[in-house]
């Protein structure tokens, strides 16, 4: 019999192992010994090579092992804290809580408290008592021999301690060990001895080999090209943040200029401003997240008087506004911005007179309760085009550019309502034969660009990336997006 394309290694453990034919079973260490080898990968190496090609059989038993971690190590050094308390109670004429917290670090007296109440001891008027001082001894002189005894395997111990040190910190480790042997098997023992001779084996042509005549008669080694290979894992991006890269790429390519801004604004500029009432439910406090610092945000006292005038009765744009009062208490409010329009329209009141196409790609917050459709933390996908005679028709077609460009040709869209534009509209596109509604769009409100001296129509639009990340990504659980599943990750298409 031949031995087949096998490595030096492998011919070396297989020789080794048909000299000593009464032995049955080799140890790593008896194999590292025999063929003077120090590397243990190249002894567990051959014996892969050896057992995919039926010479050898491996067999694999894993032991637990338990081990002393940091605090174990400490704890036999200079005792077990429970020991050394106990041991400090034992010479006191009367241990008082306030003698404790002397004696000891504030970080052990507290703990330490609790190891002994649990041992048995008890708190009276201050002072600490032990109604069964022998069984306490006894039970610190266990754990301590139990510590002693380590490193053990796990089957040897007793459960009930390494229970009780597993739920300390850093006191035990457990340790997983694999103890490997190896046998010949009768295919292996009939090699001939001759085969098994170590010899040069080419692995790789090299342009050196090249320039001589050694290749001529050089021994190389086969490849197999019908074994499975290892999948290579690489590094990829997260779906999400490649989804965003790719409808940053869109955008740009439709000629629009990306936009980030702070997540921190004044409840002014993310509801006022956009003529979103102070009594409107978005304001309460299930839906928004304020913050107590700091206390307030200073707004522009002209800019609130104009949304105050906005607000009460419309001001100057033939509004008849909301009525009742407004606050400027409450515009200056801080809070965590619930949509990236406070950002866009902060950049509209830097530059009124400006055309623009802008858009961000963002986080926005609301207090939502988290279930498979809902998250407090969120991204928006805002778009805002600003020029003249710029028009409904315009903002459809605009819409229905970019979502053919992520791989939905049929949108539609039907009347909508929201406070900051007019006429508004919901989109919806076709997804596994039904209509989905991804997003609101609409043109801003005379009561919204007015006070911000813009004149020109302002044509808007808002989605959630989350919703369209379950789209692309078939999902039915919002919360999919964000779990740290490996598996999950690395079988996500590349987007």
């Amino acid at each position: 019999m031949d031995a087949p394309n096998l490595l030096n290694p492998e011919r070396r453990m297989l020789l080794v192992m048909q000299q000593h034919a009464s032995k049955t079973k080799w140890s790593l260490s008896e194999l590292l010994d025999t063929c003077s080898w120090s590397d243990q990968a190249v002894a567990v190496g051959a014996g892969h090579g050896l057992q995919n090609h039926g010479f050898v059989n491996v067999t694999e038993v894993t032991h637990r092992q338990i081990r002393l971690d940091v605090e174990g190590e400490r704890a036999v050094a200079d005792g077990l804290l429970e020991q050394r308390l106990w041991t400090w109670m034992s010479q006191q004429s009367e241990p008082t809580m306030h003698g404790l917290q002397q004696a000891f670090e504030r970080h052990e007296a507290g703990p330490g408290v609790g190891l002994l109440k649990q041992l048995g001891v008890s708190i009276e008027g201050g002072v600490l008592t032990a109604q069964a001082p022998d069984d306490i001894t006894a039970i610190i002189e266990a754990r301590t021999s139990f510590l002693n005894s380590l490193p053990a395997d796990e089957q040897l111990l007793d459960a009930s301690l390494v229970a009780s040190f597993s739920s300390r910190r850093n006191l035990i480790e457990a340790v997983e060990q694999t103890e490997r042997t190896w046998s010949i098997t009768p295919e292996g023992a009939n090699v001939p001895a001759e085969a098994l001779e170590e010899q040069r084996v080419i692995t790789d042509i090299t342009p050196e080999l090249l320039q001589t005549d050694e290749w001529k008669t050089a021994n190389f080694r086969a490849f197999d090209v019908t074994l499975e290979s290892a999948t290579p894992r690489t590094g990829r991006s997260h779906p999400m943040q490649a989804l965003i890269e790719r409808i940053r790429a869109i955008f740009l390519e439709m000629g629009f200029s990306e936009l980030v801004d702070d997540y921190v604004q004044s409840a002014g500029w993310n509801m006022d401003a956009l003529f979103i009432p102070q009594d409107h439910p978005a304001r309460e406090m299930q839906d928004t997240f304020y913050l107590d610092q700091p206390a307030s945000l200073e707004l522009d006292e002209g800019l609130m008087e104009t949304w105050k005038a906005i607000h009460e009765h419309g001001g100057d744009t033939g509004s008849s506004g909301w009525g009742g009062t407004y606050s400027t208490e409450i515009s200056q409010r801080p809070l965590l911005r619930t949509h990236t329009t406070v950002n866009t329209i902060q950049y509209l009141a830097r530059h009124p007179n400006e055309a623009c196409r802008v858009f961000s790609v963002d986080r926005v917050f609301r207090k939502e309760a988290i279930d498979r459709t809902h998250l407090p933390e969120f991204h928006q996908i805002e778009g805002i085009i600003v020029e003249e005679g710029a028009n409904l028709q315009m903002l459809v077609t605009t819409l229905k550019t970019f979502y053919a460009k992520m791989g939905y040709p049929e949108v539609r869209v039907r009347p909508a309502y929201f406070p900051y534009t007019e006429p508004s509209l919901e989109v919806e596109v076709k997804w596994r034969g039904k209509w989905l509604e991804l997003g609101g769009a609409g043109i801003f409100r005379p009561e919204v660009t007015e006070p911000l001296g813009i004149t020109t129509p302002v044509l808007a639009w808002g989605m959630g990336l989350e919703r369209l990340a379950m789209l692309v990504l078939g999902l039915d659980d919002i919360r999919q997006l964000y779990i740290s599943d490996l598996e999950w990750l690395r079988n996500q298409p590349i987007l």
